[in-house]
């Protein structure tokens, strides 16, 4: 990462006082409250935001051309109140005390964890922008140890640092997606848990294409390559609600790494880590990013990855 800090402009600031001025509001809030303003500012970005709520309707519908158009339409809903509520639960959430963060969270698998962090390897956690990604990374911080959230870095300077402040608020770090490769080797190489998004469209030479809810997608090769690098158990992990106001964090059973021998190896094992996706997505649709062009053409693939771990030009919808 350069040196030189990223300017800041009078939007930039904007945008950070109106942010810092709700999460001082949210945080006075009650939870069903905040949920119901989450769900409130969902509903209105659906309804305003007319490029994204487009580009939903066409996912679900290339995903689910079964189900009709009704039913995509209100899942399409949802999807926009879920992410409306995502916001606005992180924020009020962050603001807890840590036995009250604790209280509100249950762990189902946390022993593959354990046992990962017992062998000495690591572990590479593999989720997607599914359910409440962002508040299980901070309550397994609590729970299980710090860990390091590879994430790509915000366009607003200020937003980001703020970002930053939160996602470690609990002792966690994060690991600038483009160029961490080093970082994540040792974190893994202290033993370290490291959590990896792989649903997003990937631009860069080190993409393979998997199949994902139907159709091929371009997703990271990290995972895999790391992994086979270094022995790190690779698991599977996603956040669920529950109707009493807690959460469910889930830590699937750890994938089996490849042969050496195998001759797509990595192509394997990132196939099998989309599906586990593909799973909850499948079941809970409107817990997922349909927002964004997930699967795009416009990218030249490799059978051998470079180890990169940048995929911050495929972040556009563009």
């Amino acid at each position: 990462m350069s040196d030189t800090p990223p300017e800041v402009s009078r939007r930039h600031r904007m945008e950070h006082a109106a942010l810092r001025a709700v999460t001082s509001l949210v945080r006075r809030l009650p939870q069903s409250f905040a949920t119901s303003l989450g769900h409130g500012i969902g509903w209105i970005a659906y309804r305003v935001d007319a490029r994204h709520r487009a580009i939903t309707l066409d996912n679900l519908a290339a995903t689910f051309p079964e189900r009709s158009l009704q039913e995509r339409t209100r899942i399409a809903r949802e999807v926009f109140a879920h992410f409306g509520r995502k916001l606005v639960e992180l924020l009020w959430f962050t603001g807890l005390p840590r036995e009250r963060q604790l209280s509100l969270v249950e762990f189902v698998g946390a022993e593959h964890i354990e046992a990962a962090q017992q062998a000495g390897k690591g572990a590479l956690i593999v989720t997607g922008h599914f359910g409440f990604w962002e508040l299980h990374a901070l309550a397994h911080g609590l729970r299980l140890g710090p860990m390091a959230v590879v994430a790509r870095a915000l366009d607003n300077p200020l937003l980001d640092r703020m970002l930053i402040d939160l996602r470690s608020s609990t002792g966690n770090s994060v690991i600038d997606r483009k160029g961490g490769l080093r970082r994540i080797m040792r974190a893994l190489n202290a033993n370290q848990a490291v959590a990896v998004l792989i649903d997003q469209h990937i631009l860069t030479a080190d993409a393979v294409k998997v199949d994902f809810l139907g159709r091929p997608a371009a997703t990271t090769s990290a995972v895999a390559v790391l992994a086979m690098r270094t022995g790190a158990a690779v698991i599977p992990a996603f956040s669920l609600p529950l109707n009493d106001g807690r959460y469910r964090l889930i830590y699937e059973k750890p994938l089996a790494l490849p042969s050496e021998e195998h001759p797509d190896a990595v192509r394997d094992l990132t196939q099998r880590c989309t599906k586990v996706l593909e799973k909850y997505v499948r079941a809970h649709p409107e817990r997922w990013l349909w927002m964004h062009r997930r699967w795009r053409q416009d990218v030249e693939t490799t059978d051998s990855p470079s180890l990169v771990v940048d995929d911050s030009p495929g972040e556009s919808d563009s």
